[in-house]
């Protein structure tokens, strides 16, 4: 417990500073996050005898992809670059051509997926750091990413406590045996609270919006910690990785964010002047 809450506290303390301090403190962190996540998910994919992902490759198009959208986010680029990104999928195809693996489609696809699940929601919650007064500006405001993190770290920790004291009904057995409704309800309503306590000092976000924001990051953001767990109990593994002692991987620390950012900009975008 000890070392989990070491680890914690610093983890958290570098990224909340890293976005504070602005637009490119926040791409550096994320650049890392982003190469580590992918790093970890084709490690885990590999723990299968059958699929073989082209992980440099994948690797290398993931982190091109995530700048060629941070750029077009911070508007130093015209949007229309990020269509560059497109022939970064289909050259997958080609380069599988060469290989000489089995399963040819699988490997294509576990090296997409890779991409898509972890590239896309961190250059959307990028581009949500430039969101200002009801639009999106090519300012960099620090408030809705760690208004996100809050109201979601909160969830996680209002999951545990209500789970643990009053859990008894579970909540997919299948899948997470240790979660319960109870559970979920207790996090749901401990993040409610924190987007009203957030909405009182970050007010880039009107308290029925943050609250929305927040209900969003409880939905996905549990359905995220499920999908997570399913693709570990797949590959019959407990973590996805042990770069964070007492937390797992990036994959385990992040597994809610990655369902809940592609709502919450959709949500954003809606709402955008």
């Amino acid at each position: 417990m000890l070392q989990r809450t070491i680890t914690g506290f610093f983890f958290v303390s570098i990224l909340l500073a890293a976005i504070y301090f602005g637009a490119y403190s926040s791409l550096f962190i994320f650049i890392i996050i982003v190469l580590l996540g992918i790093d970890e998910f084709y490690s885990l994919v590999k723990k299968s005898k059958e699929i073989k992902p082209i992980a440099f490759f994948g690797t290398f198009a993931g982190l091109v992809i995530f700048l060629l959208l941070a750029m077009a986010a911070q508007q130093t680029i015209p949007y229309t670059y990020t269509f560059f990104c497109i022939p970064f999928v289909f050259i997958f195809f080609i380069i599988e051509l060469y290989r000489k693996k089995n399963h040819a489609f699988l490997n294509i696809a576990y090296t997409l997926l890779a991409i898509i699940y972890v590239v896309l929601p961190f250059a959307m919650l990028y581009h949500i750091g430039f969101y200002n007064g009801n639009k999106f500006t090519d300012t960099f405001n620090y408030q809705i990413i760690i208004g996100f993190f809050l109201i979601l770290w909160a969830n996680d920790t209002g999951a545990y406590l209500a789970g643990r004291f009053f859990g008894k009904h579970k909540l997919f057995e299948r899948i997470s045996p240790k979660k319960t409704w109870e559970g979920s309800i207790g996090g749901g309503l401990f993040a409610l609270l924190w987007a009203y306590l957030i909405s009182l000092f970050f007010d880039d976000l009107a308290l029925n919006q943050w609250f929305i924001l927040a209900s969003i990051t409880v939905i996905f953001g549990g359905l995220g910690d499920l999908v997570e767990s399913m693709h570990k109990r797949n590959l019959t593994i407990k973590d996805s990785g042990k770069l964070l002692p007492g937390h797992g991987g990036i994959l385990d620390r992040f597994d809610g964010l990655f369902l809940a950012v592609p709502f919450i900009y959709t949500y954003l975008q809606f709402i955008s002047k």
